[in-house]
């Protein structure tokens, strides 16, 4: 996010309707400030958009996998088909992927020169490891390429586009001018916020002071907000969904890797033994998951951790986000994964 990748954001954490950030980073990118974008649409509106009048009619994915990662994914699914083209950028074939009219192979992590930022906030060099196989090419060189197209052109070097970054965002929250990759190399990383040369890094913000006017924290209280979507009569049981150790994200990478198979092999459902009772379910047993927007199929785990009132269900796998309700929240626009109204049954 401190990149600006957001559709309300610029470079350092920059809101894209400040007049101030517009203008600063405007200048570094040779345009106007009204050439700048306003505020986009979230990620699943933007999904919902695909292939409607006044939505996108072409999509370029790099590694993204929304058949399966998107909530209510069988509509997403139905608005990526309507699309007009569907380019995907990948290292291997997601369920998205196959979907798509043309496919970039690109290259992965030990593959390719340049940044890499991690949780921390630590900026990290990222060195080429192995050659990426003939004719596989990185993001950067695929977007470069698209932009040389349009008429456009701009250097494609990794360590470019990194000084591009510096300098937008200076000043910013999220500020890398001070960072270099000698910097990086010299002191194994530099923390953001490193507003100049001479300054440190900041492993820990906020160890002196917060973002406000007197340098306070402050706690606001917020009133508990139901979910979209209660449960009644037709859907009784919460779904909650979300990880397992041995899969990662959309699972289209990890499912391929024989010991993270073997680890964790097929999507569960987890059920309290009280409902499980209730509803006829032994521990192995095939049941069928349905909400209102869709129904998958998985197998019955039994776990006293777990609310008798919900049923939790991994999202690594093809099935969970059928389920889920895509009502958006309306401060982050993030969509009701956590929270959707189901029925369970036994599968005969």
């Amino acid at each position: 996010r401190e990149h600006g990748q957001k559709a309300d954001q610029l470079p350092g954490y920059r809101r894209i309707d400040d007049p101030a950030a517009r203008e600063h980073v405007a200048a570094v990118w040779g345009v106007r400030p009204d050439d700048l974008p306003g505020p986009g649409r979230s990620a699943y509106e933007l999904l919902d958009a695909l292939g409607t009048p006044d939505g996108p009619r072409a999509l370029l994915l790099f590694g993204s996998n929304p058949v399966i990662s998107a909530p209510a994914a069988e509509h997403v699914a139905e608005r990526i088909g309507a699309l007009d083209l569907l380019v995907a950028c990948d290292v291997v074939m997601s369920e998205t992927a196959v979907l798509a009219d043309v496919v970039f192979p690109v290259t992965q992590w030990a593959e390719e020169d340049g940044t890499m930022t991690n949780l921390e906030g630590r900026v990290l060099l990222r060195r080429r490891a192995v050659d990426p196989p003939p004719g596989v090419r990185s993001d950067l060189d695929v977007i470069a390429g698209l932009a040389g197209r349009l008429g456009h052109r701009f250097d494609s070097e990794p360590a470019a586009v990194f000084d591009e970054l510096r300098r937008a965002s200076a000043g910013g929250l999220a500020d890398y001018s001070g960072i270099t990759y000698e910097r990086i190399a010299g002191e194994t990383g530099v923390f953001w916020p490193c507003p100049s040369a001479g300054h440190p890094g900041t492993p820990r913000p906020f160890l002196d002071s917060f973002a406000t006017p007197d340098g306070r924290a402050r706690f606001v209280p917020v009133q508990h907000r139901p979910p979209a979507e209660e449960i009644d009569e037709d859907y009784p049981v919460h779904l909650t969904t979300g990880r397992v150790l041995a899969q990662y994200q959309s699972g289209a990478q990890t499912r391929r890797i024989t010991p993270l198979v073997q680890a964790a092999p097929e999507p569960f459902a987890e059920l309290h033994p009280d409902l499980a009772e209730q509803l006829g379910i032994a521990p192995g047993d095939v049941v069928r998951v349905s909400s209102r927007r869709g129904e998958t199929k998985a197998v019955a785990r039994i776990s006293a951790a777990i609310r008798s009132d919900t049923v939790f269900m991994p999202f690594h796998w093809e099935g969970a986000n059928r389920l889920t309700n895509p009502a958006l929240d309306p401060v982050s626009g993030m969509p009701e994964f956590k929270v959707c109204a189901v029925r369970v049954e036994r599968d005969s």
